[in-house]
């Protein structure tokens, strides 16, 4: 529980330094590094951790088919609707990354 929770926390960071109402130019410039930092990492932490549940997807549905092949169907079908998922998962993590990007004044 406390795993999920701080990996819940990291991925969420990013969303809190996304400040609309700042004041000041110097302010507004923090906000915007903190924002670039935050997306680099919640991208980075996304693609990581997809990696790794695709990696375990993929040794047990292999693990899976080697002991029994005449489920070798059924097996393949959840095997990819695994993947797809998980990789849908880093991909919406993507597309808010380049959300919170562009919210970036250059």
């Amino acid at each position: 529980m406390k795993y999920l929770a701080s990996m819940a926390f990291l991925l969420l960071s990013s969303s809190l330094f996304a400040a609309e109402n700042v004041t000041t130019a110097a302010v507004n410039t923090n906000v915007y590094v903190w924002i670039a930092i935050t997306a680099g990492f919640g991208i980075a932490i996304a693609s990581a951790v997809g990696a790794l549940g695709q990696a375990k997807v993929v040794h047990r549905a292999s693990e899976a088919i080697s002991r029994n092949p005449g489920a070798a169907p059924h097996i393949r079908f959840g095997l990819i609707l695994g993947l797809v998922l998980i990789e849908s998962l880093v991909i919406y993590t993507l597309l808010i990354e380049i959300l919170l990007v562009g919210k970036i004044k250059l």
